[in-house]
C-alpha cells in the first residue's frame, strides 16, 4: 500500500508538516513585524531582535533534547505526540496575545516555547518511522518527511511574511496559527499506538550530564555517529546558505525582495525533489552509495555559484532588479540552476543518512540517539553562524562565503567516501 494511503505514515507526515509550517509562520511573522513595525516605532535594533529570535528558537535543542530522547524511549510515542500538540495550541494562544498587543517579549517567549515543542517532537517523528514502517519503506518515509519539512518551511515563511504586512495582518496570522495547531492535534489522534521500548527507564534530570551521556553513547557505533556528523554538516551548509539569501540578493545580485522568495522556493523545492529522487535511485534499499557523490555535486555547483554571482555583480545598476529581470538574465538563470542542484544534491545526500541512523540504532536507545543527533545539528548550525560572522568580519563577500563552504564540503565528501567505504 502506498505510504500516503497508510495510517502508519500519513497522520505522522501531516502532523510533522503542520508543526513545521506553524513554526516558520510564527517565526517569520515575528521577524517581519519587528523589522517593519516595532523597530521603526520604538527605535530598537531590528537585527539584534531578529538574531535573538533565531537564538531563542534553537536554544531548547541544547537544553531539552536529552530529556526529549529519554521521554520518547520511556512513554508511548503516539500519546506523547498528542500531549505536545495540545501544548502547541496553548503556545499559539500566547503568541496571539503577543501579536494583539504587539509585545515583543511575549512573542519571543512564544517562539522559545515553539522551540521546546520542536525539541520534544524531534526524536518522536524519527523513531515512529522505523517503528511503524517496514525496512523497505523506511527510505521512502524519510524522503517524504524531509521533502514535506522543507515545503512546510517554505510555505510558512512566505505566508508569515505576506500575512503580517497586510492591513489586519495580526488577525490573519493569529487565525492561521491557531487553526494549524488545532488541526495538527486532531490529525495526531490518528497516529497508531507506539509503545515505548524501555518503560522502566529512569529519567536523568541532570540535563547537562544526560546530554553528554547521549552524545558519548552515540559514538559507540561508528556508522551511526558518522551519519550524525554527516547530517549535522548538511545543516551547517544549509544554514549558511539560507541565512545569507536576503543580504545576498540585496547587496550582490542587487535585486528586490521577490528574488529572495524565489531563491528560497527553488532551494526548498530542490531539497524535496532530491529527497524523493534518492529513494528512486536506491530502489528503497538503505545504503550510502550516493552520499559522497551528492556531496561532490554540492561542491561543484557551489563553486559555479561563486562565479555566477561575480558575473551578475559586475553589471552596474541604479535600481533594484525585478524578479522578471533576474529570471531573464543569463547570470540569474545560472544562479537559480546552481542553487537548485545544490539543493537536489543535498536531498540525495541527507535522506540515506537519516535512514541508516534509524536502522542501525538499537530500538531501546533509538530516541536518545536521535536526540543526540538534534544536539549535534544545533551545534553545527551555531557553528555556521559563527563561521559566517568570522568570514564577514574578515571582509569576505557573500559569494566568497559560499565558495569557502563549498570547498570545505568537498573535503567532507572525500572524508565521507573513505570512511563509508571502510564501514
Amino acid at each position: 500500500m502506498p505510504l500516503f494511503h497508510s495510517k502508519r505514515f500519513l497522520p505522522l507526515f501531516l502532523t510533522q508538516f503542520l508543526g513545521a509550517f506553524n513554526d516558520n509562520l510564527l517565526k517569520n511573522a515575528l521577524v517581519m513585524l519587528v523589522t517593519y513595525h516595532v523597530a521603526v516605532q520604538t527605535g530598537s535594533n531590528a537585527q539584534i531582535l531578529v538574531t535573538l529570535a533565531a537564538g531563542l528558537f534553537i536554544l531548547p535543542f541544547f537544553l531539552f533534547s536529552a530529556t526529549a530522547g529519554q521521554l520518547a524511549d520511556k512513554y508511548d510515542r503516539a500519546k506523547l505526540t498528542r500531549i505536545i500538540k495540545i501544548a502547541e495550541i496553548a503556545i499559539m494562544a500566547i503568541a496571539i496575545a503577543g501579536f494583539a498587543i504587539q509585545n515583543v517579549a511575549l512573542l519571543l517567549f512564544a517562539l522559545f516555547c515553539m522551540g521546546v515543542h520542536s525539541t520534544f517532537f524531534g526524536p518522536i517523528k524519527y523513531v515512529l518511522l522505523p517503528q511503524h514502517l517496514h525496512d523497505d519503506e523506511l527510505l521512502q518515509g524519510n524522503a517524504y518527511i524531509e521533502a514535506g519539512t522543507f515545503l512546510a518551511i517554505l510555505l510558512g515563511t512566505i505566508l508569515g511574511g505576506v500575512l503580517i504586512l497586510q492591513t489586519g495582518g495580526v488577525y490573519y496570522v493569529s487565525f492561521a496559527l491557531l487553526a494549524l495547531a488545532i488541526t495538527g492535534y486532531c490529525i495526531s489522534r490518528y497516529i497508531p499506538e507506539a509503545p515505548a521500548p524501555e518503560p522502566t527507564l529512569i529519567i536523568n534530570r541532570n540535563i547537562w550530564q544526560e546530554t553528554l551521556h547521549i552524545i558519548g553513547f552515540s559514538k559507540t557505533d561508528k556508522k551511526v555517529f558518522l551519519c550524525i556528523l554527516g547530517i549535522s554538516w548538511f545543516w551547517l551548509v544549509g544554514a549558511t546558505f539560507l541565512s545569507q539569501f536576503a543580504p545576498y540578493v540585496k547587496n550582490v545580485i542587487y535585486a528586490d525582495a521577490s528574488v529572495v522568495t524565489l531563491l528560497l522556493t527553488v532551494f526548498s523545492i530542490g531539497i524535496g525533489i532530491g529527497s524523493v529522487l534518492c529513494n528512486k535511485l536506491l530502489h528503497g534499499v538503505i545504503k550510502s552509495t550516493y552520499v559522497p557523490l551528492a556531496a561532490i555535486c554540492m561542491t561543484i555547483f557551489g563553486i559555479d555559484l561563486y562565479f555566477a554571482s561575480n558575473a551578475i555583480a559586475l553589471s552596474y545598476r541604479t535600481e533594484l532588479m525585478t524578479l522578471w529581470e533576474f529570471i531573464g538574465s543569463f547570470s540569474g538563470l545560472r544562479i537559480l540552476i546552481d542553487l537548485f542542484f545544490i539543493a537536489v544534491s543535498g536531498g540525495v545526500y541527507i535522506v540515506p543518512l537519516y535512514a541508516i541512523m534509524q536502522q542501525k540504532s538499537e530500538a531501546i536507545h533509538r530516541a536518545r540517539i536521535i536526540a543526540a543527533n538534534n544536539v549535534m545539528n544545533a551545534l553545527f548550525m551555531v557553528a555556521a553562524t559563527l563561521l559566517t560572522l568570522a568570514m564577514l568580519s574578515l571582509s569576505f563577500t557573500i559569494p566568497q562565503v559560499f565558495l569557502t563552504v563549498a570547498l570545505l564540503n568537498g573535503l567532507v565528501a572525500i572524508y565521507a567516501a573513505i570512511k563509508l567505504e571502510k564501514l
